[in-house]
């Protein structure tokens, strides 16, 4: 049997609700889905939240709004709360990236979800509406 877990991607208006929505799509109200991009990365490889020896598929509803609000501006949001926590041999790659999306270039926080969930799990299993 197929899982499907649905993103309400009119709901998103930064990373931290982009969390909070697949957190609840998977495991319910309050759920816990991951809040940085390596444990949603963790959380999709790994079995934690979705069916181990399961089918699911992941339907992002109006993921152009969320394209929008995880844009280069909550791209620029994100590496800025990163840089100053970020290993002194990152800094510098960091501080590029952040120039980037200030500039409204580069990939974004969007662009970096979905390859993770195209990475992470089986073909066709994401589906952007």
């Amino acid at each position: 049997m197929t899982v499907t877990y649905v993103i309400d991607g009119s709901a998103i208006t930064g990373l931290d609700s982009f969390w909070d929505a697949v957190g609840e799509a998977v495991n319910g109200p309050g759920g816990y889905f991951g809040r940085s991009l390596d444990a949603f990365a963790d959380c999709l490889g790994g079995g934690f939240g979705t069916p181990e020896d399961g089918i699911f598929v992941i339907e992002w509803r109006d993921h152009a709004h969320s394209a929008r609000t995880l844009g280069h501006e909550e791209t620029a949001r994100r590496l800025e709360r990163l840089l100053p926590r970020a290993h002194p041999t990152n800094r510098a790659r960091v501080d590029r990236e952040l120039a980037e999306a200030r500039a409204g270039r580069g990939p974004t926080v969007f662009d970096q979800l979905v390859e993770i969930m195209t990475d992470r799990t089986r073909p066709g299993t994401l589906r952007l509406m």
